[in-house]
């Protein structure tokens, strides 16, 4: 396979997992010229605690220490329709009133366990809501610094270009 070809199918396969608007948010674009839901820190807080569930604290650090929910604020602000806006954050708002429900607290009060058990409610009750979250935590991970140069193996001035080279055992793979 040549060269041009891979890039081709590289960039085909990322617009394939993600979705435009969340593309042009990790381009810095803004789509979004209408009206916007403002966010509260609440509900700010409580994005952190959803994306540290899906990508938690490890061996390096997880979605909240690389602000994963300050990205996603930013995307669904300047990149999503008020309409998505608004199920996005009915989404998060019944994620929250369900632990309530179930457990008498708010979500981020829950524990660890609790907080799984909560997530993997919604991602069999609210697919949308959860799928959306998932995908804008994942960019929002990887495309900052932290997600970059901890949890990725990062090379600021690669050498030369190497197509097939194979990773050591328990190397991460590369940051784009």
């Amino acid at each position: 396979m040549k060269r041009r070809e891979a890039l081709q199918q590289a960039a085909l396969m990322m617009g394939g997992i993600l979705s435009a608007p969340t593309l042009a948010g990790a381009m810095g674009r803004i789509t979004n010229t209408g009206p916007s839901i403002a966010v509260s820190a609440d509900q700010e807080s409580l994005l952190a605690e959803v994306a540290d569930v899906i990508i938690p604290t490890t061996s390096t650090p997880g979605a909240k220490a690389a602000g994963a929910e300050k990205f996603i604020v930013r995307v669904m602000r300047d990149c999503y329709p008020k309409a998505d806006q608004e199920k996005f954050y009915a989404g998060l708002a019944k994620l929250d009133a369900d632990s309530k429900t179930k457990f008498g607290k708010e979500f981020v009060a829950l524990d660890p366990a609790q907080k799984n058990e909560m997530v993997k409610q919604t991602m069999t009750e609210d697919k949308p809501f959860f799928l959306r979250m998932k995908e804008l935590t994942t960019t929002g991970y990887f495309t900052s610094e932290i997600g970059a140069t901890k949890a990725l193996e990062y090379l600021p001035v690669p050498g030369q270009f190497n197509g097939c080279m194979p990773l050591k055992p328990g190397q991460k793979t590369w940051a784009l």
